[in-house]
């Protein structure tokens, strides 16, 4: 799929059926000339209605919907008979995707399981007819309900992509590389910044079958909480990784000053990610020798579980897999 068809934010208007009226009727027969109320009840309208599609992996088929309104419900009839109900519109989207009001910004709901669905706009109720109201005191009421509006609205949705493990780094640490290598997903890959410009998913194979998903996030720089460079579009993908793959090069001038960095751009967009598993994996290893891999170990930020890597000789990778999965199953 192509870079550009990632979409993972979308705001469109939405109109939920309205509810059909209840009918003011009376039973006429050939033998029965003044029978009593049977006005039918109106039918609800349709609902809009998202839902959770596990094939679905960004909102670009939402992209140019920006009008989405339900049918109404159908009037009551005589005879009792209601009206027919509007028709339900489903939105399929990706697990991960979060909706939300647009003027208010609140959340309303989370969509995180195949199958899960959550009403977006509540249609209205039908009417009641009017053998609804007839009482001992009044026999033949001649009035029915109408039916209730539907809920009309602009809203967001914003995709948070679930993922197991997520990468960060600066531009070029090689975290485009390492999965590639890892699994079978196929991120564009060159010697320059910021050739990810949009997130990629891989399922990442362990042993006795077993396996986790990892994320490749555009690279951050300093500033990017702030909005510099890709700025904070893609660092809310990063929210719903269990575990937080930081990867620096080698090659690094200071890999703790670079580590403290990609921290502190962590901290500023959201505290909580501090409180996420963290690993570290020193990339590009391939370019160093054992001796200096050695010399390096002094020099690296204390508290944090490290495992140096070259994804080019997949060096240390069954290594980087197994501290990833004992992460996961603490």
């Amino acid at each position: 799929m192509a870079q550009s068809n990632f979409i993972d934010h979308v705001r469109f208007h939405c109109k939920a059926g309205n509810g059909g009226a209840g009918a003011v009727s009376f039973r006429r027969e050939k033998h029965v000339p003044k029978g009593g109320p049977d006005g039918g009840n109106g039918g609800r309208g349709g609902h809009i209605i998202l839902r959770g599609n596990v094939q679905l992996w960004t909102l670009l088929h939402l992209r140019y919907r920006k009008h989405i309104t339900a049918k109404n419900g159908g009037n009551g009839f005589g005879s009792r008979s209601s009206g027919a109900e509007g028709e339900d519109i489903y939105l399929d989207v990706p697990l991960g995707t979060i909706a939300r009001d647009s003027e208010t910004n609140e959340i309303l709901f989370e969509v995180n399981e195949e199958g899960e669905e959550h009403i977006l706009a509540q249609a209205g109720r039908g009417g009641l007819g009017n053998e609804n109201f007839k009482t001992a005191t009044n026999k033949a009421p001649r009035y029915a309900q109408p039916g209730e509006e539907g809920v009309e609205g602009w809203f967001v949705l914003e995709l948070k992509l679930l993922a197991d493990v997520g990468l960060v780094g600066f531009p070029n640490a090689g975290k485009s590389t390492l999965l590639s290598v890892l699994s079978a997903a196929k991120p564009e890959i060159a010697d320059y910044a910021f050739t990810t410009l949009v997130p990629n998913l891989g399922v990442v194979g362990y042993r006795e079958n077993k396996s986790f998903v990892m994320a490749d996030i555009p690279g951050i720089i300093e500033g990017a909480s702030e909005g510099k460079g890709l700025g904070i579009r893609f660092l809310r993908h990063i929210e719903r990784n269990s575990i937080l793959l930081f990867m620096i090069p080698a090659d690094a001038d200071n890999i703790i000053e670079a580590y403290d960095i990609l921290l502190n751009e962590l901290k500023t967009y959201n505290a909580e990610l501090l409180d996420k598993n963290r690993l570290l994996a020193i990339s590009k290893c391939d370019m160093i020798d054992d001796e200096m891999m050695e010399e390096m170990k002094s020099l690296l930020p204390p508290g944090v579980d490290t495992v140096f890597i070259s994804s080019v000789v997949q060096q240390g990778l069954d290594k980087l897999k197994d501290k990833i999965w004992k992460a996961l199953n603490e």
